[in-house]
């Protein structure tokens, strides 16, 4: 097999270093270049403690062109930046971890369970963030079938690696441990990415996203609480979602009501529904670093390339 010849731009972030070690293990890929302009020079196990005997890469300063495919782990605004000072062969695929082009016309929006035809005809895939993912995959199925009709009201917590490795008040230990509190309530960045998906299902959408996000003391996953009028059963709710995600290898329909550990560590998502006089409540689960970034990056890059979806990504579960 020829291998998919892999750079990672921002490989020394927690994207990135979750990235590494799904690609390690993908039978498909070889890490060709893991760059890293702070840490350039060093041996990646020095930054990522954990890969310390799984192997000798060492971080470069930038990535030339001799690669199949480019990973940018970069901060928000940076993508976009990087794209710009160093211009990519045509030849040379692209998926943007980062927000910087998911409403941008000239890349594909990275949801496997929504677009997975285009993504495996696509060269540039904006892949989703993870409160976009977790919800996304909560609110599909209603959306095909146009039930979006009331307003729509998001709880959802995430943990402190959504955050990324740059220290701010609200990432310390002391701070973020044993804490919780909410942040911009109602007016969250990946809202747009949400509404612009769900419009493509359900066209004449009019339904109001109330979205509040938490941050969790806890170190990965996201839950997210969701409830809404719906005109439907639970019995045919569960139709909806079992016919909607029967393809899909990585979204599990379950009867019973989840947790974090059961999804953290994979690129699993696990979505649950209960019914309450006329509210439909959805419970959906994931974890924030692979099904909600590195994880669903190398989802995409399989369709790409035409390889099988779930190849390098049948990852096990924290479960405890």
């Amino acid at each position: 097999m020829n291998k998919i010849r892999v750079g990672v731009a921002g490989a020394s972030g927690y994207t990135g270093g979750e990235l590494l070690r799904i690609l390690l293990r993908h039978p498909a890929a070889e890490i060709r270049a893991a760059a890293s302009r702070r840490h350039a020079g060093k041996f990646v196990h020095e930054v990522h403690a954990d890969l310390l005997g799984e192997t000798d890469l060492k971080f470069t300063g930038a990535i030339n062109d001799e690669i199949g495919i480019l990973f940018l782990c970069l901060g928000h605004g940076e993508s976009a930046k990087y794209l710009r000072e160093h211009p990519m062969s045509e030849r040379i695929k692209i998926i943007d971890l980062s927000q910087d082009h998911r409403l941008a016309p000239d890349f594909i929006y990275g949801l496997p369970e929504l677009h997975r035809t285009a993504i495996a005809r696509a060269t540039r895939i904006a892949n989703p963030g993870c409160f976009a993912t977790c919800i996304q995959l909560a609110l599909l199925p209603l959306a095909q079938h146009g039930l979006l009709r009331h307003e729509v009201h998001v709880s959802a917590i995430t943990g402190s690696t959504g955050a990324g490795q740059a220290l701010s008040e609200t990432t310390h230990f002391s701070w973020r441990h044993g804490n919780l509190s909410v942040y911009k309530a109602f007016e969250h960045q990946h809202l747009a990415e949400i509404y612009q998906s769900l419009k493509f299902l359900q066209p004449e959408m009019q339904t109001q996203l109330n979205f509040i996000p938490f941050r969790g003391g806890f170190t990965r996953g996201i839950l997210s609480a969701i409830y809404l009028d719906a005109d439907i059963s639970l019995e045919k709710a569960y139709e909806l979602y079992d016919s909607y995600y029967a393809t899909h290898p990585f979204v599990q329909v379950s009867r019973k009501n989840p947790d974090v550990k059961q999804v953290v560590n994979t690129n699993n998502a696990v979505v649950y529904l209960e019914r309450h006089a006329k509210k439909l409540f959805i419970i959906s689960v994931i974890d924030n670093l692979v099904k909600g970034a590195s994880g669903q990056a190398v989802q995409n890059m399989n369709l790409m390339f035409g390889l099988e979806e779930a190849m390098g990504l049948r990852l096990k579960a924290m479960a405890y």
